[in-house]
């Protein structure tokens, strides 16, 4: 078993920033990815960033350029900063911890993290 600690969320105002953060524990493989996915109301989870243990990153391409996500390895923690926030960006976000049993892209298990509110005000 994994879990994961989620910080960060909160309400800002349109342009503003925020940084999200999620710590690890457990079972903990050597590969793995950890990522943020977020849930607007009514609508389904959909993927933020993603950053895997050798350091390969994915971004979904609204937030290109304006979110960042980083790990580190030592302490299990995957980072999401997250500026120039706009009102489209509200949502539930949820940390996400993939854990692989071979190599990058087979077979795995996935942890949520309970999620965090950011609510960004226009």
């Amino acid at each position: 078993q994994v879990q994961l600690v989620e910080s960060g969320g909160g309400l800002v105002q349109a342009g503003g920033s925020l940084r999200l953060s999620c710590a690890a524990s457990g079972s903990i493989f050597s590969t793995n990815a950890m990522g943020w996915y977020r849930q607007p109301s009514r609508k389904q989870r959909e993927l933020v960033a993603t950053i895997t243990s050798g350091g390969v990153i994915n971004y979904v391409d609204s937030v290109k350029g304006r979110f960042t996500i980083s790990r580190d390895n030592a302490k299990n923690t995957v980072y999401l900063q997250m500026n120039s926030l706009k009102p489209e960006d509200t949502a539930v976000y949820f940390c996400n911890f993939r854990r692989y049993y071979g190599s990058v892209g087979g077979s795995y298990s996935d942890y949520w993290g309970q999620g965090t509110q950011v609510t960004v005000s226009s």
